[in-house]
């Protein structure tokens, strides 16, 4: 079977733990997920089968939309509540302190990568560093964060100021180092108590479907034209084995980018349109059997 699952991942699972049920599920070793989710997260994790692995990174590299709980006047090793405090400070901030502070974040932004993540430096990865106690630079990578807002009133948790943030950012955002980063520009620090992924590649959370209905097959798999929307266009019988030998072509659709079919609507694959020699140009080959 070749599809895309969206799963609504709960919390304790690994994005791995997730992957494995589904290659069970569905008998297959083609399986891989389009954005890791931490095991303290929970939220929409889409999950690729057989060919549609072929278009995960389109997935991947597309934005996030997540809802986080922030608790100010603590940072932790790992940046997220189940870390060791390492930084801790009492100052009170006020909503209107919050929300201005929101705003200075909105665009393109460096940020810091967590030393408690896969990242690798100097093929490592860096959670491999903090469990040595050894140290190293933290990589510092350019993101966007397209929208962020305050998306509660203030609340107490554990004795401290807590609320709640909604973002939509680019690939790569760390929402914990984002949580940290705004800690510090309110005169304090701040830490991640939960995270939920609400959506990604335009998938809503209402969409996805919980593990055990995937285990008990009452969950759909979707089509990689569902997920990935683009025009279809059907290949001319006169480039149909250039398709599929991913030639150049000359132009025969007006879209930027298309899926190219089969008569019977298969998808062989995606191409795009070269402005520079107005030729079409494989971007990704599906099925050329």
């Amino acid at each position: 079977m070749d599809g895309i699952v969206v799963v609504n991942k709960e919390k304790n699972y690994t994005s791995r733990d997730v992957v494995n049920i589904i290659s069970k599920v569905y008998n297959t070793k083609k399986v891989g997920h389009t954005g890791t989710l931490d095991p303290l997260a929970e939220g929409v994790l889409i999950v690729c089968l057989n060919r549609a692995l072929k278009v995960s990174e389109f997935i991947t590299s597309d934005d996030k939309e997540y809802l986080a709980t922030v608790v100010l006047g603590i940072e932790t090793d790992t940046l997220d509540i189940e870390g060791n405090v390492v930084y801790s400070s009492n100052k009170k901030v006020c909503r209107e302190d919050i929300e201005n502070v929101l705003k200075k974040f909105i665009g393109k932004i460096k940020q810091e990568v967590p030393l408690y993540s896969a990242v690798k430096v100097n093929g490592k990865k860096l959670y491999q560093y903090a469990r040595e106690k050894k140290e190293v630079k933290l990589p510092v990578k350019e993101v966007v964060v397209y929208n962020l807002k305050l998306a509660s009133d203030l609340f107490c948790y554990d004795k401290k100021i807590a609320f709640q943030i909604k973002c939509l950012v680019s690939k790569g955002c760390y929402i914990r180092s984002l949580i940290r980063d705004i800690g510090r520009s309110l005169g304090t620090y701040g830490t991640m108590v939960d995270l939920i992924r609400t959506k990604q590649a335009g998938i809503p959370i209402s969409l996805a479907s919980k593990i055990d209905d995937i285990k008990n097959g009452k969950n759909k798999v979707y089509k990689i034209e569902d997920i990935i929307k683009l025009p279809k266009v059907i290949v001319p019988d006169e480039f149909l084995i250039k398709i599929k030998n991913g030639a150049v072509v000359d132009s025969f659709f007006d879209e930027e980018r298309v899926f190219v079919t089969n008569k019977d609507g298969s998808i062989i694959a995606i191409y795009e349109k070269n402005n520079i020699d107005s030729k079409c140009h494989l971007v990704k080959m599906i099925n050329n059997q």
